[in-house]
């Protein structure tokens, strides 16, 4: 049998009984480790009204596959907190071959970066595949009551994932610098009796 772990100092000394230990972070993991590829062939039932795959489809894959590397990192349920950017570079078409690969860019205390790309190729051609789209998804890691847990730090093990560690952090600076921004411009407007409509 183990001794408790004592709890934290009280004023006048002595130590906190049953005092709520601190979550301890999971050891980091390589980005190698989640990293993952969804394929798909797209069908007839995936088109929009141009004939071409609807762009809804393929974010759905994206965040399919996105979630799933999310998971594999956190080792457990993660939840889609946004999409900061999707950016669809060319039309997917019936009969293509989609590949969307994800990995985990940056994590935080409990969230995670995770980085799409989707490639398309004709599924009866040997062609190179075509990138035909990019996203960056935040994902944060929950337990089962919903509260965020903490998740493994990513460790970069390429140039190119050193790279993606690096935006991403950028794209977090501006991604609060972007919601304190818009925060402090509503709080001034209904400080001034601007009600929206």
């Amino acid at each position: 049998m183990t001794d408790p772990v004592p709890g934290p100092p009280v004023p006048g000394g002595g130590v906190a009984p049953d005092a709520p230990a601190e979550p301890v972070p999971p050891p980091g993991k390589p980005t190698a480790a989640s990293r993952t590829t969804l394929s798909h062939i797209m069908t007839a039932n995936d088109t929009n009204l141009l004939g071409t795959v609807h762009g809804g489809v393929i974010m759905k894959l994206v965040d399919d596959a996105a979630g799933a590397v999310a998971g594999r990192h956190s080792g457990g349920p993660a939840v889609t907190a946004s999409m900061d950017e999707m950016v669809f570079l060319e039309p997917v078409r019936v009969g293509d071959l989609v590949h969307v690969k994800a990995q985990v860019n940056w994590t935080g205390r409990s969230s995670m970066e995770v980085g799409v790309r989707v490639l398309a190729e004709r599924w009866n051609e040997s062609t190179p595949p075509t990138r035909v789209g990019t996203a960056y998804l935040v994902f944060a890691a929950v337990d089962g009551e919903g509260r965020p847990r903490p998740v493994p730090s990513v460790i970069p093990e390429t140039e190119r994932d050193r790279r993606r560690y690096e935006e991403a952090q950028i794209r977090r600076t501006h991604r609060l610098a972007r919601r304190r921004a818009i925060r402090e411009l509503r709080e001034r407007r209904a400080a001034e009796g601007l009600a929206d409509d």
